[in-house]
């Protein structure tokens, strides 16, 4: 049992560094600068809500 333990905890630690690894080589160095524009396309970056969520909000608000 400790062998499949130290199997797992060994390929958890690769896949973080792997992880990390492709974090930085995406965003860091802007590899793939594409993805920076379909985030913002996306409106994942957005720090204000869409007209949309507030135009349900209010037709919710006024049906009570």
């Amino acid at each position: 049992m400790k062998t499949i333990e130290r199997i797992l905890i060994k390929a958890a630690l690769i896949q973080f560094i792997f992880l990390v690894a492709a974090q930085l080589f995406f965003h860091q160095l802007n590899v793939f600068p594409e993805l920076k524009v379909l985030t913002q396309y996306e409106g994942i970056v957005k720090e204000k809500n869409s007209d949309t969520v507030e135009t349900i909000w209010n037709s919710s608000q006024a049906g009570n």
